[in-house]
């Protein structure tokens, strides 16, 4: 290609393209001719690049072509003022899309962890397994409460925080896989089973209980949702219903993806209660108080909010322009 040449031949084009995308104001018929100008100087710009590479002349057809673009895409919206909306509505109707698999993993955590500890319980070799006698009277004496109250509360607390968000989000970006979300589930049913199991046998089965229910609530609600919605992202790639597969997937890792960043902070209020809460001289029932209307909040605005948004029309996913086309169409 002659680059001179060509940029001769077409330079009358590209100076009413940048005319035409530096006005203010366009006319119907304006606006029609920008978007004309914009496609074949995009159809240039790309024969430049393949056969010239960077150039002056591409560069600055490729600022003209980008004002255009903006003439008739508008500029994205202000991040902060898309939290508002991320809240409202997204989170909310991400989560709501996900309350009876979240239900579900749940029930499935609880009979499994209860199956551990019977098991445990009924099988001395079992928990000789786990310990000698010694070792399982240390862990229920001093252990089990003495891990709440070691480290200093802030430190703690980021410690569980950053760990427990870390699992959720692991849960979400591998549920695609189908078997990670699952092993999560029972590896954290097996830990809870077992650590009861041990916790009875000593005769501490209410400490378990009274020093788990203040954070617990919360802290394994958020933990079962992440799994629900890795779940989810793993059943839309295997039954996608009316839409493709690539588009399914597509959909629901957008909108469930968003749980992710709500759960950073419902895990954030819970490694508070842990760090902070927990190990406090308070009544027992201020704490257990404390963690049940923190879950009582969240469920509010999983469900009620959540209800809302969705009856709204609210999926959770990315509007139709920050998605992109989800098909390919030839002119």
């Amino acid at each position: 290609m002659d680059l001179d040449a060509y940029t001769a031949a077409h330079k009358q084009e590209w100076n009413r393209l940048t005319e035409l995308g530096s006005r203010r104001q366009l006319s119907g018929a304006e606006a029609d001719e920008l978007i004309e100008r914009y496609q074949a100087g995009a159809t240039h710009l790309s024969a430049m690049k393949t056969t010239a590479g960077s150039t002056v002349q591409g560069d600055r057809l490729s600022v003209a072509l980008s004002r255009a673009r903006l003439r008739f895409t508008g500029t994205s919206a202000n991040m902060l003022s898309l939290l508002p909306g991320f809240f409202a509505l997204k989170l909310p109707a991400a989560l709501y899309r996900i309350r009876w698999l979240t239900l579900a993993v749940a029930l499935v955590t609880f009979a499994v962890a209860g199956l551990y500890a019977l098991w445990a319980l009924s099988d001395t070799q079992v928990l000789a397994n786990l310990g000698t006698d010694k070792q399982l009277a240390q862990v229920a004496n001093e252990d089990f409460v003495g891990y709440y109250s070691d480290n200093p509360a802030a430190s703690f607390t980021g410690l569980v925080w950053t760990n427990n968000a870390f699992i959720a989000a692991q849960c979400i970006a591998f549920g695609i896989v189908g078997v990670y979300v699952p092993f999560i589930i029972l590896q954290n049913a097996q830990n809870i089973g077992l650590t009861a199991a041990i916790m009875f046998s000593q005769d501490k089965g209410d400490v378990f209980f009274l020093y788990i229910a203040p954070h617990g609530q919360l802290e394994l609600t958020a933990i079962f949702v992440a799994a629900a919605a890795g779940l989810r992202i793993f059943w839309a790639w295997i039954a996608p219903g009316a839409r493709t597969r690539g588009q399914a997937l597509a959909e629901d890792a957008r909108a469930l993806f968003t749980v992710a960043i709500g759960l950073v902070l419902v895990l954030f209020v819970s490694g508070v209660i842990e760090g902070f809460v927990t190990p406090a001289p308070w009544p027992w029932p201020v704490k257990i108080g404390i963690g049940t209307l923190a879950l009582a909040l969240f469920l509010t605005y999983m469900i009620v909010v959540g209800g809302r948004a969705a009856r709204a029309g609210e999926t959770g996913d990315l509007g139709e322009y920050e998605a992109g086309s989800t098909r390919i169409y030839a002119a």
